[in-house]
């Protein structure tokens, strides 16, 4: 009997997707799975087409299930994957999805510091009241990513100075920083506020909305 072959994945498959949701604007992606990446774990990469010969905008969005998925106000994850992918439905560009949820710490850990959280615990305080890191994440596996991808030079959408940093002490030129939105709702101001204080590039302004 006939069996169909897996794809061989000998540095990336590249699976092209519709990208229906309004935040990605209809356009079709390219969704790009890699192997012996440095963690080993299964990170994604989503390519919207870009003009050649241009530094691509490269956005490093660490997983959130919580706010991508579910909506969680608690946190700005989930607008600013909204913002990344429709700036590049515009430009294109990469969105990187990091499979490290909660800064590192995993999803049970962090709905764990949620529960600090409500007792008026900051989400870096939290982190190290159980146990962790204030923020365990590091992005070699993003740089290996990105130069499997072709990418040396880009140019990088963030608010997160430690970002920049790990990027270019790995070997990646970052050409520009592009800054995000402050996505600043009455649900998450406490959390933006530990963000800006941890050195994040936030200005927090009555942008509050209900």
């Amino acid at each position: 009997m006939n069996t169909l072959a897996a794809p061989q994945r000998t540095a990336s498959v590249r699976a092209r997707v519709p990208v229906t949701l309004d935040r990605a604007a209809g356009r079709t992606a390219q969704l790009v799975t890699f192997h012996d990446l440095p963690d080993a774990l299964e990170h994604l990469a989503c390519v919207l087409p870009y003009a050649p010969q241009t530094v691509p905008l490269v956005r490093l969005h660490s997983e959130c299930m919580t706010g991508d998925v579910f909506g969680s106000a608690r946190c700005d994850c989930g607008p600013q994957l909204d913002e990344a992918l429709a700036a590049m439905a515009e430009q294109g560009g990469v969105l990187l999805y990091l499979r490290q949820e909660g800064r590192g710490i995993g999803l049970f850990n962090k709905l764990d510091t949620y529960v600090l959280q409500d007792q008026d615990i900051d989400t870096f305080r939290a982190n190290r009241i159980i146990g962790r890191g204030e923020d365990e994440r590091d992005y070699r596996a993003a740089a290996a990513m990105l130069r499997a991808l072709g990418l040396t030079r880009i140019r990088l959408l963030t608010n997160n100075p430690d970002k920049v940093a790990q990027l270019r002490d790995l070997g990646i030129q970052v050409d520009a920083v592009v800054p995000t939105g402050v996505h600043l709702t009455e649900h998450n101001a406490r959390y933006l506020a530990a963000k800006a204080g941890s050195g994040h590039t936030l200005t927090l302004q009555r942008e509050t909305t209900a």
